[in-house]
């Protein structure tokens, strides 16, 4: 069984932001399979699918994005999952709109989400994908208000484009690995 986790914040309010692309991806697999969200037996919302005979259990934590690490421990110890069968989906501010980085491991690189989850699990050993939100000529006087924005309407073309290429890459990850979803989906930005 795999548990990929998409990061977001749960209120309404946050639909549509930069920062909550984790849950977009997530949403869009969610979507494909026909199968809904539900509450979970922690602060979170899953759907469990199926694909190419692996479990796949997709999450949403319902903390706010810096608590996210204690939704993924919740369900990892509720579906007995290791943390190498873990993938957490999430915005990159540092990476260019449009673009993703699967990584087996590595450090928060500034995403508050994933610094929680890290602290929560002891290590940073676990994969992520990082869907990359920068805006070419943005300039970033306040993270925090450049993240929890809106997209524009030219991002959320990209976004289209990007999301169901971030969708296959995790279902690659659940079924293959993560050294072969990188290989396959790590591409230079154009």
């Amino acid at each position: 069984m795999k548990l990929v986790i998409g990061l977001g914040n749960p209120e309404s309010k946050y639909s549509g932001t930069r920062h909550n692309v984790g849950f977009d991806v997530i949403d869009r697999l969610s979507e494909s399979f026909q199968i809904p969200f539900t509450a979970g037996k922690g602060k979170y919302h899953f759907a469990k699918i199926n694909w190419r005979n692996t479990a796949i259990v997709l999450l949403k934590p319902m903390t706010y994005m810096n608590l996210s690490g204690h939704a993924v421990v919740a369900a990892m110890n509720f579906y007995k999952i290791q943390r190498q069968d873990i993938l957490v989906i999430c915005d990159d501010l540092n990476l260019p709109s449009g673009t993703l980085r699967l990584r087996a491991k590595g450090s928060a690189g500034g995403q508050n989400g994933l610094k929680h989850i890290i602290e929560c699990l002891g290590n940073d050993e676990f994969a992520r994908m990082r869907v990359g939100i920068r805006l070419e000529d943005q300039p970033l006087s306040s993270f925090s208000s450049f993240v929890l924005g809106k997209f524009s309407e030219d991002e959320k073309k990209t976004m289209e484009k990007i999301l169901p290429v971030c969708a296959d890459a995790a279902l690659d990850f659940s079924v293959n690995g993560i050294e072969h979803a990188m290989n396959h989906y790590n591409k230079p930005a154009a």
